[in-house]
């Protein structure tokens, strides 16, 4: 997406030459997250902790989802500057008639995993198995599971957020993301395998910010800012998510400080945040070859039609190519 902005002093412009912003006014921003508060949304949580946004000149709401809350269409209902979620989802919002634009991302891959009592050395020896599926699995990795890793006459039951049929079927795979799933079930005592999807070559971003077209469109600088802020907010909040933390705890008091530390624990192990591009390109990067790698495997699973995405309007690199938070 190409955004074409007037020669005038903008907030974007002020931050990049490190001007103060703390006297302008400041934009009022609502950013929505996939999940209840947890670890894996530490850096946004940090930013605000610290006062990251208001030196930006933003004034942040963050709120959560959860497993009942479609985000994507609580944005485009206007309830959402931005939301969080896999790149993929924005091009299959584009499908349905909603421009969304991915515009940076927190993870460098997707941390999907499949969880399995029995190891093995590829995805392709778990065809014999019964998955245990959430009901977004059908639309983001199970058309790509089944294709790539042969595992179309698979057995499937629902995945109820619970990983307590896991743990009493040992023919049974489990779905998870590699920062919690694994948590809960470690506590089962038993032995068990994580295989990361990104691994097996499953190719989105994890937790991509999506934004409205229209957003970026008119407030580019606003989503720029944002953007910076948040990428300073999570390299902090992996030097020391203490103020992170106690902001996470306060939205979802549930959230343990184990289940917390685990979280992050995992984000450093397996370099969600910090590896692949963002060694080079700075926290948040995303690139058009990665993203065109989403679009073709949406294409050929028959997820998204070509002719109805136009792949370089589904994303913008202007937002996050001039924050350079390097790891």
């Amino acid at each position: 997406m190409k955004i074409r902005r007037k020669p005038t002093l903008t907030l974007l412009a002020l931050l990049l030459a490190g001007v103060s912003t703390t006297t302008m006014a400041e934009e009022k921003f609502t950013f929505l997250t996939n999940w209840y508060a947890q670890a894996e949304h530490g850096g946004f949580y940090d930013a605000q902790a610290k006062g990251l946004y208001k030196t930006a000149g933003l004034d942040v709401s963050i709120k959560m989802g959860g497993p009942q809350v479609n985000v994507m269409q609580l944005m485009a209902a206007g309830q959402a500057d931005c939301t969080l979620g896999d790149n993929g989802q924005a091009l299959e919002t584009w499908q349905a008639g909603v421009h969304a634009v991915t515009v940076a991302t927190v993870f460098q891959h997707s941390p999907t995993v499949f969880i399995s009592h029995d190891k093995v050395e590829k995805g392709q020896e778990l065809k014999d198995k019964t998955f245990l599926l959430a009901t977004e699995a059908y639309t983001s990795f199970w058309p790509w599971a089944k294709s790539e890793l042969g595992l179309g006459s698979a057995k499937i039951r629902p995945y109820t957020f619970s990983v307590q049929p896991f743990l009493a079927d040992n023919n049974l795979v489990q779905q998870g993301y590699v920062t919690s799933e694994p948590f809960s079930v470690e506590k089962g005592g038993k032995p068990f395998y994580v295989y990361m999807l990104s691994d097996w070559g499953y190719p989105p971003y994890g937790n991509s910010i999506i934004c409205m077209a229209d957003t970026v469109k008119k407030r580019p600088a606003v989503v720029a800012a944002f953007v910076k802020a948040s990428m300073q907010g999570w390299k902090e909040y992996l030097q020391d998510p203490t103020a992170g933390n106690a902001l996470i705890t306060k939205d979802n008091p549930r959230m343990g400080a184990d289940q917390i530390a685990f979280g992050i624990a995992q984000m450093k192990k397996y370099e969600l945040v910090t590896g692949g591009d963002a060694q080079t390109g700075g926290i948040g990067i995303i690139t058009e070859p990665r993203l065109k790698k989403t679009w073709d495997m949406l294409v050929k699973n028959k997820l998204i039609d070509a002719d109805k995405v136009p792949f370089e309007q589904t994303y913008t690199l202007d937002m996050i190519k001039d924050a350079k938070v390097m790891p």
